[in-house]
């Protein structure tokens, strides 16, 4: 079946999408790839992130997809199209879904891994951003969400230690009841406390091996250096189009 979003499909139609998406996605590993040749600069992982024209009609995304191996960029690419499908709960991949894979498209090179600035199984019906789009390009993903939209963590995730990671069982607003992700705490600095990521599988990836992925991408800051870089440059071609366009 096409899983590319369609703007002219209902809400039921979409919600039974992700229902087939999350059955296509493999949740355990199957992927020629370990957290240590990301570490050691062997894997060629792209960072996607996204910016938008909200005070242009139509409505725009600037979707931004930087790869990586080890601390070089190899690649940065980029597009910008238009948002035909509006912000529905729970259907965000539908309505950023394409505009990503737009970016995708333009790719030179083949990630050998996706991280995502978004849920993966860690959705209502396990099919998020990462495990949407992880699925329609068959590539290992993994999200990287701020905020955590649903599931249950084993344990409290306030004030957790740098490098600490808690399991996120599913709840009862999701199909399932396993482990689905993790709080993972990347950084933590004396100046002010600081929220944990909630990573989760996308696609051929487990929970357990999606959260050393991102710890293995490092960072100074928060965000893993992958997601970082394409939100930084996604915000920079916003300025850019801000500018063209005034």
């Amino acid at each position: 079946m096409d899983f590319t979003p369609d703007p002219e499909r209902s809400r039921a139609e979409m919600e039974s999408i992700q229902r087939e998406i999350a059955a296509e996605a493999t949740f355990v590993d199957a992927i020629d790839l370990t957290p240590g040749d990301v570490t050691e600069g062997d894997a060629l992982v792209a960072g996607v992130d996204q910016a938008f024209l909200l005070d242009e009609e139509p409505e725009r995304a600037v979707s931004a997809v930087i790869v990586s191996r080890g601390g070089e960029v190899v690649e940065r690419t980029h597009a910008v199209t238009g948002l035909s499908i509006p912000y529905i709960p729970g259907l965000l991949a539908f309505r950023e879904g394409g505009p990503i894979l737009a970016a995708v498209d333009t790719l030179d090179c083949e990630p050998d891994l996706f991280l995502f600035d978004g849920s993966g199984r860690i959705h209502y019906r396990e099919a998020g951003l990462a495990t949407h789009v992880g699925v329609i390009t068959d590539t290992p993903s993994v999200g990287v969400a701020k905020s955590l939209l649903c599931g249950e963590p084993r344990a409290s995730v306030d004030e957790l230690p740098e490098g600490e990671r808690v399991p996120i069982d599913g709840d009862d607003r999701m199909p399932t009841d396993e482990v689905v992700g993790y709080a993972y705490q990347s950084r933590q600095f004396d100046s002010g406390r600081i929220n944990p990521l909630y990573v989760s599988p996308g696609h051929r990836v487990s929970a357990e091996t999606a959260v050393e992925f991102v710890a293995a991408c490092g960072g100074e800051y928060k965000l893993p250096k992958p997601t970082r870089r394409a939100d930084a440059y996604a915000d920079e071609l916003k300025r850019e189009y801000t500018d063209t366009n005034a």
